[in-house]
């Protein structure tokens, strides 16, 4: 039996416990900032090259509008000077038995930016909103 890789378009997210059907998720990324050192007495002229802080990137996640669902903006409310309300999120990659694959742990999370539909008399497609998540570290897991 040939091996293939996974298809994007099947996945889950939960959020505090809720699970949500995003339409697409964006941002998974880890990026390790480097710290270059070098002394006086070095006879090499370029710097020693160490690992840094790590950096972690928000993440994007875009859904239809439904009537009545104001979830992204009563969560982007409780946003007030150095107060949010913070969630685990956890974003899995599915398989076609829908069991989790690869899994991304984003901890402390909280919104830092909620964008509604661009909207046109002409358009003949869904509404889409998004939110922009921070958080505070990225934990990736292989298998469930």
């Amino acid at each position: 039996m040939a091996k293939y890789p996974l298809p994007v378009f099947h996945f889950q997210v939960q959020w505090g416990g809720t699970e949500l059907g995003f339409a697409e998720v964006s941002g998974l990324n880890i990026e390790s900032q480097v710290i270059e050192y070098r002394h006086g007495l070095s006879k090499e002229y370029g710097a020693s090259k160490m690992p840094g802080i790590p950096k972690y990137g928000n993440i994007t996640l875009k859904r239809g509008i439904m009537p009545d669902d104001n979830e992204f903006f009563d969560w982007l409310n409780t946003t007030a000077l150095n107060k949010v309300e913070r969630r685990d999120l956890v974003i899995s990659l599915l398989n076609e038995e829908h069991q989790p694959v690869m899994t991304w742990t984003a901890m402390q999370a909280f919104p830092v930016k909620v964008e509604g539909p661009g909207l046109k008399a002409t358009g003949n497609e869904t509404a889409i909103e998004s939110i922009e998540i921070a958080h505070e570290g990225l934990k990736i897991k292989h298998g469930s």
